[in-house]
């Protein structure tokens, strides 16, 4: 087990205690401040792996340095790994590190391209710890996914959409497959949309015994292209790609097994259907059993196959329905334990998400987890103890802790002992855990736990950045409810300026994402927050409301959007707004909303279908109209636009533009690969032909996070701007 990887670039919000009394003891944010000088940015632990004895870690300093740590003490005892005392080192520093299994080799990771979110090429080099050489992987390109065999002895990885192995030991390389081509087929890493939707970029897994590697082949042939312009020369670039629209055609998908000791491959049996889908592929404890997620295209139906890795003959082992959708898989979603004949697998029987315990030889389940509230995160299983660590909303849909629980639901013990929202990363054997905790109001705190819940030691408060707060006169934020019309109850937060009058009458400026399975509104820092309270210095009340389809309150309310996305969302903020502006220090006449993404889909909706409540609106990469959007998300929520055309024409804000009367601020990369800047010139046809006027930015070669160079300091100023001016 290897510590997940902690990456803390949030703008957090200051704790209750660190608020000056009055604004003009304060110095006033600028937007130079956040995004010139970085001055809000909090440290954070990165780079963390957890070595095999679980008593030590690892930290990579500075691109030279591995360090390794004491978890009782946190001191450093020594350094494992020097880049400076290479003489003739190939690199000159790196960015990430992978340990061989015995921890003699490290894999190290320079030169790092990005293709799309997850995914990346890379020069990678092996230092070997016993011979004190470090030597490059491959010379042949720049590769993908490399990753060790279990023994160390071998690497796999991708290089021009095929699949390699070098065995370390003979330093010689070997093509697994040979049929790659960019567009066309793909071996051994997903595809655009099953990397974006289905959250993973390695599409191989080597076998427990090492004599193994199950992998993807996407045959994307049928998939239409899209092209995006790039403005780099005199005569710009096309960039093509596959991408699935809705409705549209998508890559077939099988799965082989390659045998290195025989160097022969053979395919699995996942069924006849090819329109379907293949979310994870996972080796079971048994070296010869592959096992095998299958999803109906409607996402409606899973399938858990097991397949033989000598004949590719598969059975069904599991399977589940539902009325609506499969919940999102996940790398945690199914935990083989080491008995071979169970797993532990993450559902929503009761409308709530849970753990249960599956014996695929009896077919018999039992429930782990139960309650009425959601599981949030797997965090792993300890064979020794036969017990499990998560974390969950028990304690209320605004706050997550960290639990363990033995197999048989017994002897559940809270690890965790501070309301707000607690993560933890286990050490290998569960030992020790390092507690990430924050509050909406405090800035991430790690400490080091055992596995009771016992804290032992801090090792960063964020000191410096809670100064910083003070300094510059963070407002707190509070939590609010409100009921709707529908007697629903929603959760929101609000930040109100620091000299606030309840007898004065602000402005509100609202955030909304909104999206299926997300969640804003929690006891945690937010990552905007200096942003809104720069907006606050200038006399604007911020707030943000979790509308109906969100996380935490369980099955109905998570998947009460279906068929209709973004109908009962809208609705919802809509209420949020008028209950909001009743309130009698909120002026109702000056409510404006913003979003990014799908948030950005929502501010759109707002904007058209609630013109007599927003007066503005800031859209940010939104999505216009459904039937642009990808097959894999639209689908799940919303089945294909053949069989739900109304669902999609209804809730596409493109299609209703007439309604708008506030000001519009449109913004958009036009290099986004997720959400296609086609959205964006589609909605300005239809705003230019029903003859309403808007603002836009758009910004040549950024992508959907619209950021680099001096990007995201001239993107919140424009944004700043345009507040100031229409609200």
């Amino acid at each position: 087990m290897t510590f997940r990887r902690i990456i803390i670039s949030a703008i957090l919000i200051g704790s209750f205690s660190f608020y000056s009394n009055a604004q003009s003891e304060s110095k006033k944010i600028s937007l130079d401040n956040i995004y010139k000088e970085y001055q809000f940015y909090p440290r954070g632990i990165e780079n963390i792996r957890s070595m095999n004895d679980g008593e030590h870690y690892t930290i990579l300093e500075g691109g030279k340095y591995i360090q390794k740590y004491n978890y009782l003490t946190r001191e450093i005892i020594d350094v494992i790994f020097d880049l400076t005392k290479f003489k003739d080192a190939p690199i000159q520093n790196f960015t990430a590190y992978e340990f061989s299994s015995d921890e003699s080799k490290i894999l190290l990771t320079t030169e790092r391209e990005n293709i799309y979110r997850h995914s990346f090429v890379a020069s990678f080099y092996v230092a070997d710890l016993k011979t004190n050489e470090i030597y490059p992987l491959s010379t042949e390109g720049k590769q993908q996914l490399a990753t060790f065999s279990p023994d160390g002895s071998k690497i796999a990885f991708v290089r021009n959409n095929n699949l390699y192995f070098k065995d370390l030991d003979s330093n010689t390389e070997k093509a697994i497959t040979i049929d790659g081509e960019y567009n066309k087929i793909i071996n051994g890493s997903p595809d655009w949309v099953y990397e974006e939707e289905f959250g993973f970029n390695k599409a191989f897994d080597w076998s427990p015994d090492g004599n193994k590697i199950a992998f993807y082949r996407f045959d994307e042939s049928n998939v239409k292209e899209f092209n995006m312009t790039m403005y780099e020369e005199l005569y710009p670039e096309w960039y093509r790609f596959k991408y699935p629209k809705a409705g549209e055609e998508n890559s077939v998908v099988t799965i082989h097994i390659f045998d290195l000791l025989s160097s022969k491959t053979i395919v699995a049996d996942i069924g006849e259907e090819t329109d379907q889908y293949i979310p994870r592929i996972k080796w079971t404890k048994d070296p010869n059993t592959l096992s095998i997620v299958r999803l109906n295209r409607l996402q409606n139906e899973m399938h858990i196959l097991h397949s033989n890795a000598k004949s590719g003959f598969s059975e069904v082992v599991y399977k589940e329905t539902e009325d609506k959708y499969i919940s999102e898989v996940s790398d945690a979603m199914i935990t083989y334990l080491d008995n071979g004949k169970e797993f532990i697998i993450i559902s929503e029987q009761d409308n709530y998400s849970h753990f249960y315990l599956y014996n695929f030889i009896t077919k018999t389940i039992s429930e782990i987890t139960k309650g009425d509230f959601d599981i949030s995160a797997l965090y792993g299983f300890d064979e020794k103890e036969q017990r499990l660590y998560y974390a969950s909303y028990e304690r209320s849909s605004l706050n997550q802790d960290v639990y363990s629980i033995k197999l048989n639901g017994k002897g559940k013990k809270l690890l965790t002992d501070r309301a707000g929202w607690n993560e933890a990363d286990f050490s290998s054997g569960f030992k020790y855990f390092i507690n990430t905790y924050s509050n909406i109001n405090t800035p991430a705190i790690y400490s080091l736990r055992d596995k009771q819940g016992k804290e032992i030691g801090v090792l960063q408060e964020n000191e410096a950045f809670k100064n910083r707060m003070k300094e510059y006169g963070f407002a707190k934020t509070e939590f609010f409810k409100f009921t709707t019309s529908e007697n629903i109850e929603l959760n929101g937060y609000m930040i109100k300026p620091k000299d606030f009058d309840e007898n004065k009458s602000y402005p509100l400026f609202m955030f909304v994402y909104g999206g299926p399975e997300s969640q804003n509104v929690k006891d945690q820092f937010s990552m905007r927050s200096p942003w809104f309270q720069y907006l606050t210095q200038q006399g604007y009340i911020v707030a943000c409301v979790d509308n109906r389809g969100t996380n935490g309150r369980g099955e109905e309310f998570r998947k009460s959007s279906y068929m209709q996305l973004g109908k009962l969302e809208t609705i919802d903020q809509i209420e949020a707004a008028n209950y909001l502006g009743s309130l009698n220090y909120i002026d109702a006449q000056r409510i404006g909303i913003f979003g990014w993404s799908y948030g950005g889909y929502m501010s759109l909706s707002c904007l058209f279908k609630g013109s007599e409540v927003f007066k503005m609106a800031i859209s940010v990469a939104p999505v216009t109209n459904w039937r642009f959007y990808d097959t894999i998300y639209t689908e799940r929520f919303m089945r294909t636009p053949q069989e739900n055309a109304e669902g999609y024409d209804q809730n596409s804000p493109i299609n209703f533009v007439e309604g708008m009367k506030g000001k519009l601020l449109l913004v958009h990369g036009m290099a986004d690969d997720n959400v296609h800047f086609q959205n964006s010139t589609e909605l300005v046809k239809s705003l230019v032909e029903a003859d309403k006027q808007f603002d836009m930015q758009f910004y040549p070669n950024k992508n959907h996070g619209i950021y680099g160079g001096n990007t995201s300091f001239h993107l919140y100023t424009k944004m700043s701007e345009f507040i100031l001016e229409n609200l």
